[in-house]
């Protein structure tokens, strides 16, 4: 992995992300610790930050990682390969769901407001399951599937670590704007008419784009004359995505 990062292997059944935050909220992990599973049939991984920023700026590196996630990915894969996703963090290959994204983050502030650490991990299906039957789940998809067969676990980890620290160093150095953009670029539903469901209902309307901290700007079709802002932290629950119109509201996701 690059200097910045400390590999730090889990073995399965445990889950990276998991034990990152324990091991961040214990005190015994600390910023750039790579937390990767050694499950040959996943790329999974989460890395623990300290960020210097105000807490309402912490979701930016969600967007951050699933950004250099599809750069490092779409490095090796063919390309026929189109990575795509749904706000906030459903990640997909060939229109069918092949990952998700998450962000933990450390209830403890220091003096700026900044918190104590966060995590951001990112996990995708490499192989399919071999206890599954083909065809089975058709909104779901591995990487091996779509073609990207050749992808090796450990090669794609390095090569992961490293266009995200390529895309941290540009958001320490030219803001969100850049990230946002790219985001975007690959947003299922942008621009167009979306469903998200909310404690209370499921929106309808138009997805506009997002905010300067990755909140969802949601033009309603019925009601209100500005925006109606939509905040990340929020709809983290795999069940809340903006659905892109035609997408059946009855699809179900699962990790």
């Amino acid at each position: 992995f690059p200097p910045l990062l400390s590999g730090q292997p889990v073995l399965p059944p445990l889950d990276p992300a998991d034990v990152a935050v324990e091991a961040a909220t214990g005190g015994k992990a600390e910023a750039g610790d790579f937390f990767w599973s050694c499950d040959a049939s996943r790329i999974s991984y989460a890395i623990v930050l300290e960020p210097e920023v105000v807490r309402d700026r912490v979701p930016e590196m969600l967007f951050v990682a699933m950004t250099a996630m599809a750069d490092a990915i779409g490095a090796v894969s063919p390309p026929e390969l189109a990575i795509t996703w749904r706000w906030p963090n459903l990640i997909y290959a060939n229109d069918a769901r092949v990952g998700i994204a998450s962000l933990a983050v450390s209830e403890e502030s220091d003096a700026t407001g900044a918190p104590a650490w966060i995590v951001v991990s990112i996990n995708l299906a490499l192989v399919p399951d071999a206890v599954q039957e083909p065809g089975t789940t058709p909104d779901q998809t591995t990487l091996w599937d779509e073609g990207a067969g050749e992808i090796e676990t450990v090669p794609a980890l390095e090569s992961l670590a490293r266009h995200f620290l390529t895309w941290v160093h540009r958001w320490e150095s030219d803001g969100f704007h850049p990230v946002h953009e790219a985001w975007l670029f690959r947003c299922d539903g942008y621009k167009k008419p979306v469903t998200v469901k909310t404690a209370d209902a499921a929106l309808q309307g138009t997805f506009l784009g997002l905010d300067e901290t990755g909140n969802l700007l949601l033009k309603l079709e019925k009601g209100g004359y500005g925006p109606t802002i939509l905040p990340v932290m929020a709809h983290l629950d795999a069940g809340w995505v903006a659905q892109p119109a035609g997408t059946s509201a009855e699809e179900k996701v699962r990790q």
